[in-house]
């Protein structure tokens, strides 16, 4: 019976505030009056006043590695700049398990900057972790469109081998890769990168090497390794 006394207190209290204070005709409070007590009747038959008070426990957030994108900052993509801030915003979220969130933001800023190649590119690599890692037909068109605004940028086709390489496509991620480490300009601080990858993507994918290395391999009988995780960064590998 106690549990109900807290209830009918604040009702009263509050009909009393709305006769004194609001001034309303009597009218008025008597359907005021007559909303709180339904309300109480209400809870009466649904709730359960009796019970103990139990906090609810906080919802636990999937904590995620930085991606691609991010642990290559710097090297494949702008290190600072107005861009570079979206971009680590973004990546705030990827880390918080929000991959929604992530486009969200990045479809904002392209809004306002839609000639942006890097933040197209950054819209391409949320819309690959938004579909797990996957190439999916809108991280393939923001990607496109990164491509089309900076055509020597080496991100698209650096993401889009990696998502080919995560949907089990090694021979033609590999080949992307290769092909742009062919066409990288002298000097290129992203070749070294790239270069790397794809060095340690072909000495545990075997379908991923040129098919001369492949019959090479063969004949000094290389053993075939498998087990690779083609989203996890090299250092991250263990």
């Amino acid at each position: 019976m106690i549990a109900w006394l807290p209830p009918l207190l604040l009702a009263a209290a509050a009909l009393l505030a709305l006769w004194r204070l609001g001034r309303l005709p009597r009218g008025s409070v008597q359907l005021a009056g007559a909303a709180l007590f339904f309300g109480i009747a209400g809870y009466a038959w649904q709730g359960s006043p009796g019970l103990p008070g139990r906090p609810t426990p906080a919802r636990a957030s999937p904590r995620m590695e930085d991606d691609l994108l991010t642990t290559t900052r710097g090297t494949i993509t702008e290190k600072m700049g107005g861009d570079a801030q979206v971009l680590d915003t973004a990546a705030a979220f990827h880390r918080q398990g929000l991959d929604a969130y992530s486009v969200g933001i990045l479809k904002g800023a392209i809004s306002r900057r839609p000639r942006s190649a890097e933040l197209w590119l950054g819209l391409g690599n949320a819309l690959i972790h938004h579909a797990g890692g996957m190439l999916s037909p809108a991280a393939a068109f923001a990607l496109d469109r990164a491509r089309a605004l900076d055509p020597k940028h080496p991100g698209p086709d650096f993401l889009s081998g990696f998502a080919l390489i995560a949907g089990g496509q090694v021979e033609e991620g590999a080949a992307l890769w290769r092909a742009l480490i062919a066409r990288a300009p002298e000097g290129a601080r992203w070749r070294n990168e790239v270069a790397g990858r794809l060095a340690m993507l072909e000495s545990i994918a075997p379908q991923a090497r040129p098919i001369e290395r492949q019959a090479t391999d063969a004949a000094a009988g290389s053993p075939e390794v498998t087990g690779m995780d083609p989203l996890r960064p090299p250092a991250d590998r263990r």
